[in-house]
């Protein structure tokens, strides 16, 4: 049986390239927007980093890969910071938990902190993979899903 652990965490400022897309959702919607960031990143010779799934809310949905380098926007790419931020979240492998039961778990647990006042949940997920998660089956593994919450 896999256990997954749900905790707090001051995430970092993260400089990414991304592509947002707006519409309902869909298994796979980003995946055409996360190819065509890294073949931008290789053709400008970026290191990237983080792959960042960020769910704005309102069918609003964002592929951000991080990057190291001077960098141009290019096209619907767009050059932004994500703020540091504390978030509510948990480390899981899709393969082995589902991620609807993660989502509606970390959901219900942040719920019962929110309370007694103590927290607000601001809106907004995110998932983050530490590299391409459909090539590499270990950054799949690692799949990080934040909710970001305000004391």
């Amino acid at each position: 049986m896999e256990v997954v652990d749900f905790g707090w965490k001051n995430e970092a400022s993260h400089r990414v390239a991304s592509i947002l897309r707006i519409g309902p959702w869909k298994e796979d919607n980003l995946r055409i927007e996360f190819g065509e960031l890294a073949r931008w990143a290789q053709r400008q010779g970026l290191l990237t980093g983080r792959w960042i799934f960020y769910h704005r809310g309102n069918d609003r949905w964002e592929a951000c890969l991080e990057y190291r380098g001077k960098a141009r926007a290019e096209g619907r790419i767009r050059l932004k910071m994500l703020p540091a931020a504390r978030v509510a979240r948990v480390i899981f492998n899709p393969d082995r938990v589902s991620s609807r039961l993660v989502y509606h778990g970390l959901h219900d647990w942040l719920r019962c902190r929110r309370r007694d006042g103590t927290i607000r949940w601001v809106g907004g997920s995110r998932e983050m993979y530490p590299a391409d998660p459909w090539k590499d089956k270990r950054a799949w593994a690692h799949c990080e899903v934040q909710f970001l919450v305000r004391r």
